[in-house]
């Protein structure tokens, strides 16, 4: 991890897209400037909605290039490491909620050749096991949610800014990624905590022009990490 390089990435949510031509929409984000893709997979259990499973990412993929970043706001993600990389997931992400034994399915994931990713709640605090999960290099990203998982268009949580700044504090190489009510009009404030992978939904897709917000994001969020490298 020290020797990495940080990078701002902008990964806009489709579930904000026209999801009655998702892959066309996809195609489209791409062309405009997104680095990743952003999927929320939601199972109706550990939050209250439905969206995505791995039939549609698998779909996807057969018309889609590009680095899927898979949001699993699920019960069980163990259950479903395999299915997810065979659909053509880049990232798990998974919610350290949802599982007692954290470690072992980094480990699991890591198997596959996906990147790990692992996702908190706003109520979750950063904890001791936590930090020895980033320290062991199982790690490849932390998600801090800055709304409660489940449902788009919610407001922005200033307060789980502290979260990115303790974070970015001790790993000054980690991804470290946001999500939730994130736009143009306070991208700043999440780079100056030092989140550098900016997920937004209805901030890009429903801006008058995809195009330029998502540059906005990124030259923010990377003159943030130059002006901190320098």
């Amino acid at each position: 991890m020290s020797d990495k390089k940080l990078q701002a990435i902008i990964a806009p949510s489709i579930l904000s897209a026209d999801l009655s031509n998702l892959a066309d929409e996809c195609q489209k984000l791409n062309e405009q400037g997104a680095d990743w893709l952003h999927i929320d997979v939601m199972d109706g259990h550990f939050v209250p909605n439905f969206t995505f499973g791995q039939t549609v990412i698998k779909c996807l993929r057969n018309k889609v290039k590009g680095f899927f970043d898979c949001h699993l706001m699920i019960s069980e993600p163990q259950k479903w490491v395999k299915k997810f990389h065979n659909a053509g997931a880049d990232q798990y992400t998974f919610h350290y909620e949802a599982v007692e034994n954290q470690e072992q399915l980094c480990k699991e994931i890591k198997e596959t050749g996906m990147r790990v990713g692992i996702a908190i709640k706003p109520t979750t605090q950063i904890e001791d096991n936590l930090l020895n999960l980033i320290n062991s290099n199982l790690v490849d990203m932390i998600l801090i949610m800055t709304v409660e998982p489940g449902f788009g268009g919610q407001k922005f949580m200033y307060d789980m800014m502290q979260k990115v700044q303790l974070l970015r504090s001790k790993y000054p190489t980690l991804d470290i990624q946001v999500d939730g009510g994130i736009v143009c009009e306070n991208i700043d404030i999440v780079a100056q905590a030092g989140a550098n992978v900016i997920v937004s939904g209805t901030g890009i897709i429903n801006h008058a022009d995809p195009k330029k917000a998502m540059a906005f994001m990124k030259e923010r969020v990377q003159h943030q990490i130059d002006s901190q490298n320098n």
